[in-house]
Parts: C-alpha cells; sequence; structure tokens
C-alpha cells in the first residue's frame, strides 16, 4: 500500500508464482497488477479491476484476448507480450479511451481489430514478433509516437500513418519484415527518411518495381562454383582454369527479364571462410554447388562435408534463406543412373538433417517446459519457439553439365521460376519512385564517365555533389534518397558502405570488388607463400630488411601473427596492379607506421583479427571488469599500434602455449559451460577468441583455446564436445581466500556477456548455461536461469541458497556453482555484464 498526491493506490506483484487463474482475494480497488511470468491461460474475472491503471499479463499462455477488458476503461499501460494469443475482438479498444502503452509482442496475431483506431490516447504501441500481414487499421491514431512492428509478414505499411497531420509519429521500427513499399531499406533510416519516401511517391507517381536478387555461390574448393557463376552470366560454357579459381569473392552481374542478379562467388577455403560473414546477407539466393563426380554415397563424410557444413552454417547465420542445391561435374559420372541416384541419396539426406534439427529444437523446448521453475526458463523457450518457426527452403537438387548450353539455359529458366515466385522470394521486389532509380543510375554515369576514381572510394560528400549534376532533386531530397540508397545497394551487393563504422562511415566504396581483392591478400590459404615472395625492392619502401621478412614467416607460422609492416607491402602490392602514383590513395587503404588504414580498421572492426603487441611486454595489470561499475574501457580500446601486428588465430596449428600456461584441470576448478544450439557455427570461437582477448591485454591463444589474465587471475576459454553436444567451457581456478570468489565470477560473466553479444549475429542460434557438478565422475549439472532480462539484476543475489544439492545428491558451496559473494557488498546492477559491447 502507498500514498501519493493525497490518493490511494495498491500495487499488486504477483508475478512467477506459477498462478494458473485470477486470485479470488485480490482487492478490486488495485491499480496495479503484475502477473507476468505466471501459467494464466485466460484471463477470467479481470473486468472486476475497474479502478485498473496498469496491468502486465506477459510471459503467459493467454491464447484469447479477454472480452472483459473493454471493462478496465481506467487502463493506462497493458503489457500482454509473449503468450499465444491470435485475434483480438472488435469492440474492445473504443472503451480503452485513457490507454496509452500497448505491447502486445510475441504472440500469434494475423490480423488488427478494425477499431484499435478509436483507442485515441495510445503513445506506445508494440506489435512486433507476430504474423501480421497489414496494419491499415493503425491509421487514425492522433497520439500515436512510438511504433514498433519489426519480425512480421508485411509488405507494405500505410501511407497514411506517415503524412503530416495524421499522427505525430517519432519513432517506427519495422525491419524483418518482407517489405516492398517502403524498402526495408528506408524503414532502417527511420521516420523522416519514411516521409522522404512517400512523399517522392506522390511527386513522382511513375514507380518502378525492382526485381534485384543477391545470388551467393557457396560450396567446397573445386566443386565448380566459379565455372557455374561465369557461365550463367555468359550463357554458355565457360571454362575456367584450376590456377584461375576464386580467391576471396569475385562480384558480376547478370539482367534476365527484368531482373537483375548480383553475383557473389565465394572461395571454398577455410582461410577465406573467415571473411564470408562479412558479406553474406540476408535475403538472398544462395546457390550450393556439389561435384557429383567426387560425391559418395557411402561415405557419410562426403554429405557432411559437401552439404551439411554449407547448409548448418546457412541455416545459422541466415535462417531464412533459399538455397539451390546444384550438382556439378555431371559429365564426369559414370552414367545418368549414377547422377541420379547421387540426386536422390543428397535430397533425402537433406531433408532428414532438417527434420532432425528440429526434432532437437523440439526436444529441448519439451525439457524445459517439464522443468519445476518454468518462469524462469520463458525467455530460452521464446528463443526456441523462434528457431522453430524459421524455414529454411532448401530446393531440390538441379544436375546440371556446366559444358552444355542447353543445361546453362535450364539452370536460367529454373532460378528465374523460383525468383518470381512470391511464395519463395517476398523480399526481391522493391518499389521504388522514379526518384530513387535516377540517383541509382546516376552513380552508374558517374562511374562510365571516369568521375568516380577507377578504384570508386569516394566521401559520401564527394558523391552528393556529383550526382547533384545528374538530377533535379534538392540537396535535401538527394541525402534521404542516397542514405536509402546506399543501404539498398550495400545489401544486394552493388556498393559497400559501413554506415556502422564510424571511421568508415563517411567513405563509399563503388567498386566492391576493389575492398575484396585488399582482403584477399591477407585472408587467403597460401599466405605463407605469398610472404617469402616479397621482394627486396618492395621490403626497402617498408624500410625492412630481407632478414625480417624470415621473421614475419616464422611468427606467422608458429605464432599465427601477422606484422603490420608485412600487411602493407601485401596490400601495396595488389593496390598498386590497380592504381598508379596515387600515395594518398595507398596511405589511405595501406596505412602508415603512424596510423591504421581502412584494411586493418576492417579486419579488426570484423574481429577477423586481434592487435597483437610484438615489441613491448605484456600488461599483467590490464582492466578490471566490475559489473554495474561504468562503462569498461577494454583493452581494445586502447591505443594501437600501428607498427605492431595482428594475430589471426586461423592460422595457429595447436594449443600447446596455451596448455603450458594453463596446466592440468583440477577437480574444484570454478566452470561454466555455454552451450550453443543445435551447433557452435563454424568460424565462432574464432571470433569468440577475437572478442575475449580484446577484454584483457595479457592473454595467450591456440587455434581451440585461449587463456585470459586479469591481475593474478587465469580464466581458460575453449571449444569443446561431449558427447556429441559442442560447448564453450570458461573455466577459473578456485580461490584462496572466499573474498575473491567476486573478481573471479567477475571474470566469468564479463566473457560470457561477449559470448553473448556474438551469438546474436547469429539469428538460427540460442544458447544455454551450464554448472558441472563439482565432485569427480558426476554427470549432474545445475542449469543457469534466463540471463536476456537480467539488466538490472544482481547477479551475485540470483541464488538465495548458500549451498545446492545436484540431482546425485552432492552438496557444495553455492559460489562454486553461480556466482555469489556474501563477503562482499552487492553489486548495485549487473547490466554492464549483459550488455556491454566493447
Amino acid at each position: 500500500m502507498a500514498s501519493g498526491n493525497g490518493n490511494i493506490w495498491e500495487e499488486w506483484d504477483l508475478s512467477g508464482q506459477k498462478i494458473k487463474s485470477l486470485p479470488q482475494d485480490l482487492q478490486t480497488h488495485a491499480t496495479s497488477v503484475d502477473l507476468q511470468r505466471n501459467k494464466l491461460k485466460r484471463v477470467t474475472g479481470i473486468s472486476r479491476f475497474t479502478h485498473l491503471m496498469e496491468l502486465n499479463l506477459s510471459r503467459n499462455k493467454i491464447m484469447e484476448f479477454s472480452q472483459e477488458m473493454h471493462n478496465l476503461h481506467t487502463l493506462q499501460t497493458l503489457y500482454i507480450n509473449q503468450n499465444n494469443i491470435r485475434s483480438i475482438p472488435e469492440g474492445i479498444f473504443p472503451h480503452l479511451r485513457r490507454l496509452k502503452l500497448l505491447n502486445i509482442s510475441a504472440n500469434r496475431l494475423a490480423k488488427l481489430p478494425s477499431d484499435i483506431n478509436q483507442c485515441t490516447s495510445i503513445t506506445h504501441l508494440d506489435l512486433s514478433k507476430n504474423c501480421l500481414q497489414s496494419i491499415q487499421p493503425l491509421v487514425g491514431l492522433p497520439n500515436l509516437r512510438e511504433l514498433f512492428v519489426e519480425k512480421n509478414q508485411l509488405t507494405e505499411l500505410p501511407s497514411q500513418l506517415f503524412q503530416n497531420g495524421s499522427c505525430e509519429l517519432t519513432v517506427c521500427k519495422a525491419m524483418g519484415n518482407p517489405l516492398r513499399c517502403p524498402p526495408e531499406e528506408v524503414c532502417a533510416g527511420g521516420v523522416m527518411d519514411i516521409l522522404s519516401y512517400f512523399r517522392q511517391m506522390e511527386e513522382n507517381p511513375n514507380t518502378c518495381s525492382a526485381w534485384t536478387v543477391k545470388t551467393m555461390f557457396l560450396g567446397c574448393s573445386m566443386a565448380g562454383k566459379s565455372t557455374l557463376c561465369r557461365s550463367l552470366r555468359e550463357g554458355k560454357p565457360v571454362a575456367v582454369a584450376v590456377e584461375d579459381r576464386t580467391d576471396g569473392i569475385e562480384i558480376s552481374q547478370l539482367y534476365a527479364q527484368e531482373v537483375r542478379f548480383l553475383f557473389w562467388d565465394f572461395a571454398g577455403q577455410e582461410e577465406y571462410y573467415l571473411t564470408h560473414h562479412v558479406f553474406i546477407t540476408p535475403r538472398a539466393l544462395v546457390i550450393l554447388t556439389v561435384d557429383l563426380s567426387s560425391y559418395s554415397i557411402v561415405d557419410p563424410h562426403s554429405f557432411k562435408d559437401q552439404l551439411c557444413f554449407w547448409i548448418n552454417n546457412i541455416q545459422l547465420r541466415v535462417p531464412d534463406s533459399v538455397v539451390l542445391l546444384v550438382g556439378t561435374h555431371c559429365d564426369q559420372c559414370r552414367d545418368q543412373e549414377e547422377v541420379m541416384e547421387k540426386k536422390k541419396d543428397i535430397e533425402e539426406k537433406v531433408k532428414t538433417m532438417l527434420a532432425n534439427r528440429r526434432m532437437v529444437l523440439q526436444h529441448q523446448k519439451k525439457n524445459l517446459e517439464e522443468n519445476e521453475d518454468l518462469f524462469l526458463f520463458t525467455d530460452q523457450l521464446d528463443e526456441l519457439d523462434s528457431l522453430l518457426e524459421y524455414n529454411l527452403k532448401v530446393l531440390d537438387l538441379i544436375t546440371i553439365d556446366c559444358t552444355r548450353t542447353e543445361d546453362i539455359a535450364k539452370l536460367r529458366s529454373h532460378i528465374l521460376t523460383c525468383i518470381q515466385s512470391d511464395r519463395e522470394f517476398l523480399c526481391s521486389e522493391s518499389i521504388l519512385p522514379k526518384s530513387y532509380e535516377e540517383v541509382e543510375q546516376a552513380i552508374h554515369t558517374l562511374v562510365a564517365l571516369e568521375e568516380v576514381p577507377q578504384h570508386g572510394i569516394i566521401l559520401l560528400n564527394e558523391l552528393s555533389d556529383l550526382i547533384l549534376n545528374h538530377v533535379k532533386l534538392s540537396k535535401e531530397s538527394l541525402h534521404s534518397i542516397l542514405r536509402f540508397l546506399l543501404r539498398y545497394l550495400h545489401r544486394i551487393g552493388v556498393i559497400i558502405w559501413y554506415e556502422d563504422i564510424s571511421t568508415l562511415s563517411d567513405r563509399v566504396f563503388i567498386q566492391p570488388s576493389f575492398l575484396i581483392s585488399m582482403f584477399k591478400t591477407i585472408v587467403r590459404h597460401d599466405l605463407v607463400q605469398q610472404l617469402e615472395g616479397i621482394s627486396r625492392d618492395l621490403l626497402m619502401q617498408e624500410g625492412a630488411l630481407v632478414k625480417q621478412r624470415f621473421t614475419w614467416v616464422d611468427d606467422l607460422r608458429c605464432k599465427g601473427i601477422l606484422h603490420n609492416a608485412a600487411m602493407r607491402i601485401l596490400v601495396r602490392r595488389e593496390l598498386e596492379k590497380v592504381v598508379e602514383d596515387d600515395d594518398d590513395l595507398v596511405r589511405e587503404v595501406v596505412g602508415t607506421k603512424r596510423e591504421e588504414g581502412i584494411i586493418l580498421t576492417l579486419l579488426q572492426h570484423f574481429e577477423v583479427c586481434l592487435p597483437a603487441l610484438v615489441r613491448n611486454p605484456l600488461n599483467p595489470q590490464a582492466a578490471e571488469f566490475i559489473p554495474g561499475e561504468k562503462q569498461w574501457e577494454s583493452a581494445r580500446k586502447a591505443k594501437r599500434d600501428p607498427d605492431g601486428a595482428c594475430l589471426f588465430p586461423i592460422y595457429l596449428k595447436d594449443d600447446l602455449i596455451v596448455c603450458h600456461k594453463w596446466g592440468e584441470d583440477k577437480q574444484d576448478d570454478l566452470s561454466v559451460h555455454v552451450y550453443f544450439l543445435p551447433e557452435i557455427p563454424h568460424g565462432f570461437f574464432h571470433r569468440v577468441i577475437i572478442t575475449t582477448c580484446s577484454l584483457y591485454q595479457t592473454h595467450w591463444v591456440g587455434r581451440q583455446q585461449c587463456l585470459l589474465c586479469c591481475g593474478n587471475r587465469l580464466a581458460l576459454v575453449r571449444q569443446r564436445n561431449k558427447d556429441g553436444d559442442p560447448f564453450i567451457e570458461i573455466r577459473c581456478r578456485r580461490p584462496e581466500k572466499d573474498e575473491e570468489f567476486r573478481q573471479l565470477w567477475d571474470l566469468i560473466l564479463a566473457v560470457m556477456s561477449k559470448l553473448f553479444v556474438l551469438s546474436r549475429q547469429w539469428p538460427g542460434l540460442t544458447q544455454q548455461v551450464h554448472t558441472p557438478c563439482p565432485e569427480k565422475g558426476c554427470p549432474h549439472y545445475f542449469t543457469w536461469r534466463d540471463l536476456q532480462e537480467l539488466n538490472n539484476t544482481d547477479f551475485y543475489n540470483l541464488v538465495k541458497e548458500e549451498k545446492l544439492v545436484c540431482q546425485g545428491g552432492h552438496t557444495r558451496r553455492t559460489e562454486l556453482i553461480f556466482p555469489k559473494a556474501k563477503c562482499l557488498p552487492k553489486a548495485k546492477s549487473c547490466s554492464a555484464c549483459i550488455n556491454m559491447d566493447m
């Protein structure tokens, strides 16, 4: 009971109490009722709370939006998100005249009631993560300020919502929809860009429907990707020599029946795959090539290497993609019967693989649902539901002989049929005002007239000024159009614009192939040979001696370290093949001994490599992470040494140095296992090493392990696989003094926070955290509760018990299993632990 402004109100907190129906003894004059995280299926009896101002029904099992809600005339805030509501009856919202905030996200809504716009006081409306195909009923809400409709099935947003005078929207989030009008890239710019788009639609009624498809060619090395890509582009067989195979990524275009294809041919070697995450984007057609001549029906590794590996990584990274399987080298098979046998085998195994993945997720969901304290795991259940809703489409395998023109034509026709089917490719079409097309055409004209440098790097302001000479637009209109267009062209692969990298956001890369050619000078399968081939003349340009080249080669082979001086030489050598006598460009791209260039900035931003010290001693007094304190300054943000080196874990061969520094595992070590379902993506642990080592200046790195040092405390991070379940383990030595537990758990939580931030880049991934029982030989474990919503929670007060007992009957102190530090004051908040993005 509390009072304020002369009034009396009651706040009832009934969250997380496993309630299945509204308590009959609940006082009806309550103004605030919190019923989240319970087991409610219906909200019967809510109409008697006529004084209710705030109601929280989130995270229950509610299937119906109660008709009784229309009696809550004083209601101002309603949370009913994360339930199973499929529809809302008419006649409720006209009675909720005081409702200002409504959150009904993460339900199953297919449509909105037509009278929702009579709820005239609404200022904040969250409809994200539903199944809505239209939000037209929202037109007419006069006070709507913030609208969230992400992750629905919307193809259009009503223009009336954004017309001046209709409403006062300041925030509109609509990402994750198959939007055609306006395209998603317009929505990414916010309300002002959406307003500009509809204004341009009115001023330029001759709109165009653009069909553009980014087509990614993936598959093992020598599977015929380049041959297939170039043959499709030319419309006839094109032979590709072995020495002409793709290094990195090659980009080309094809226009066919009013569809523009952007072909991205990805190299198949593992070293190149690490950079693929920089360029792989959603809403693309993936052509996965399979060499049928080498494919074996009886060898399980054949399917695993040629298909399972690639499909799994596509599913984890872009889980709503469409994958077209193409069997190549049919002409090298024994006969047509062998081809058809392999086709049938591949299709059956792919279906089984996808079904098994779904079954694993369903079993995991069932196991969580059987937990006695289910409300502690609702976030994990929601994540599993999201994964089960994804629908990776793997189309039947097409077999072709790349030496036959008719087979190339057949494949072209098949791809066009797939793309022009709305059922498969809702996001391929974008409805654009004529002015947008004119701006894109102006960019192509600038390239053709060589007004843009041959290398294609140009400042955003310079590009804008040049475009104004070719289009009849105001500078203000062009500014909005250009930002959308650059996002759109970046997604489909026409240009590259790193809007989210502050040091590069003022530059546009008109020629992506130029930038990629710079990338592949560093991340390549034959890097050692490239270093060995550096001439004495090139060494002299960098002020280096021949003996230093031997050091560079040795450091790369033994330590996975590439010196920045060697990197500059390799990039400069490649750069001079494209441009001549442009010292400014060389400094900008390559960098100098005093400052980083574009390439090094990008490699470190995308966590391909980690700055390494080659001259200075390691710092054992690295900054210390403390949850709840001010934003932590990580070692990664410290001033880098452009004349130093970078560590590339992919080039490491073993874990010997880590094993030597750590020693043997001990039974009483603190240990946490983070499981990633359905599996750990390829290259994920490489990124884990980069991100966790960036936290502390003192670290040792191996191929599958890294060791972090904070003061005199060590944390071992490694990827493991036990009984077929891959996980990442974080391990610390048990401290000698009780008051030191807090510092060790701080170290573990810092690493966990990085794991969670990184995992968000794989939408098809979810994670669970376990602590194994410390008793020797005991197979049981302790499961961590949901972590996603602990922004304002004290980690060290999550588990109240001083001791815990595993299912095997073994008793251990809580601080050996979960964060608990009774000897120290409680942390104010652990929001830094979960939310920091250093």
